[in-house]
């Protein structure tokens, strides 16, 4: 099949929707010439019937069909200028008289055809408009007159109108093809000129952006469309490149301490306690390794975590009493006080594996950053419909600046002040990616000595049972 180019499309379909108005124009200017001609002659062939009507008289016993000079008319008596062919016949149709214009042809009488209708019929070779009409003199019918006028003038011009429309049709859509052709080109542009910038656009030179066109039509749109997506895979590609190198500094680290803590213990002979000691400390190293590769694979998870999300009743109070469980050697450890507040049980529609890691990953930063005997309060409450997470602590706090930034992988607001506090940097992260996955509202507050405060609102989906 023939595959024509967009601009070669867009210039067919023009002509093809003009070509058909400029048919319909055509058809309506021929039918109306057409309608005109007829109705000249058809009103000619009736006046001459008239008056040949007119003209029947009977003188004593003898009917006079038509006076003599009559016959000597130009339209009677040649077939070159306008010409009237005249015929009578009696009762049985048999030729009376006929105009000298005929000689040796005839008009024939159709016993098809009423009386008083004109028609169009064939005189020979010529063709020819007819009428015939009953002969009466004092209510006796006494044969009948045929009149009948040449076509062959009126066929010319018709012929003639005809081919010139044909002819300038077709001259008409082949000129409206190259302009529309052309207008088409100059159109589509600036789509070749979206084409050749995107040919040069790779994933290591995602610098180029489409310009822009000067008129903001559809392909203003189109262009900043694409240019708008090109901005976002660029910084997409950016985060994921900065994503792995932290990633990859972040594994190494540990990595690093458990390697450098190995050479250094296996130089010379150590007693038990010091073996021990540098054990313990390689453990930890490696329960924070396994807890980043964790981390860093459920974000991995959530890139199409979308259409995996399994919806059911979630209960919010028990899910926050498993997390305090989970973490209960921590806060006795470190003697904190918690206070959790609900006015009743409150249950949601939502992903459960989701939901506890974002309260896993939120209580256990305010453990992790509460001083000891600081304290730590969780808030269950229901405003304008919606179900209200608060958990408030009295850690450390985050400085004004770093909020924004805290949310971003592996990013640790005061890691430098407070290097004992271990922490991968993805906490935050990954509490904001399943936030907006499950459409929950996230705010984070929070001031330097005094504390921070998370709040999660859940949507209007959600239900608070008694």
């Amino acid at each position: 099949m023939l595959q024509l180019s967009f601009k070669n499309r867009i210039a067919l379909n023009y002509i093809i929707t003009t070509g058909l108005l400029i048919a319909a124009v055509f058809s309506v200017i021929y039918s109306i010439v057409k309608h005109t001609v007829y109705s000249h002659i058809d009103e000619n062939i009736k006046v001459e019937i008239q008056n040949h009507l007119d003209e029947i008289k009977e003188v004593g016993n003898k009917v006079i069909l038509i006076d003599e000079e009559e016959w000597k008319e130009r339209e009677h008596n040649t077939v070159d200028v306008n010409p009237v062919f005249v015929e009578f016949l009696d009762v049985n149709k048999k030729i009376i008289e006929k105009a000298p214009n005929l000689k040796t042809e005839t008009l024939e009488f159709n016993d098809s055809v009423e009386d008083f209708e004109l028609f169009d019929t064939k005189m020979g070779d010529h063709a020819i408009r007819q009428i015939q009409v009953p002969l009466h003199i004092k209510n006796k019918k006494i044969g009948y007159v045929i009149v009948a006028m040449s076509l062959a003038d009126s066929k010319m011009v018709l012929n003639n109108l005809f081919d010139i429309m044909c002819l300038s049709f077709l001259g008409i859509l082949i000129l409206l093809f190259f302009i529309a052709r052309f207008f088409a080109g100059r159109s589509i542009k600036p789509i070749n000129a979206i084409i050749n910038t995107s040919k040069i656009i790779t994933k290591d030179n995602l610098k180029t952006r489409i310009e822009l066109p000067r008129t903001r039509d559809e392909l203003y749109t189109l262009s900043k469309t694409i240019n708008n997506l090109l901005n976002r895979i660029e910084d997409a590609i950016e985060r994921e490149k900065q994503f792995t190198s932290d990633a990859s500094h972040e594994l190494r680290t540990p990595l690093t301490v458990i390697k450098g803590t190995l050479e250094v213990l296996i130089r010379k002979p150590r007693d038990n306690k010091e073996y021990e000691e540098k054990i313990n400390y390689c453990i930890n190293e490696v329960d924070h390794l396994n807890m980043l590769v964790d981390q860093l694979l459920l974000m991995a998870r959530f890139e199409n975590q979308k259409k995996n999300i399994v919806t059911e009743s979630v209960y919010l109070n028990a899910l926050i009493l498993d997390v305090l469980k989970l973490n209960s050697d921590k806060i006795n450890n470190r003697k904190i006080n918690i206070k959790f507040d609900a006015e009743k049980d409150y249950y949601t529609k939502s992903d459960t594996f989701l939901v506890i890691t974002i309260l896993r990953n939120i209580i256990s930063n305010a453990i992790k950053y509460t001083n000891d005997d600081g304290e730590i309060a969780i808030l269950l409450a229901e405003e304008n419909g919606k179900i209200i997470c608060k958990i408030s602590d009295t850690g450390i706090g985050i400085a004004k600046d770093d909020l924004v930034t805290i949310l971003n992988p592996f990013f640790r607001s005061n890691s430098t002040d407070h290097p004992e506090i271990k922490g991968t940097g993805l906490g935050l992260s990954i509490v904001k990616r399943i936030t907006e996955l499950l459409h929950i509202k996230f705010k984070i507050d929070s001031e330097i000595g005094v504390g921070t405060t998370v709040i999660l609102s859940f949507n209007d989906n959600m239900k608070s049972l008694s």
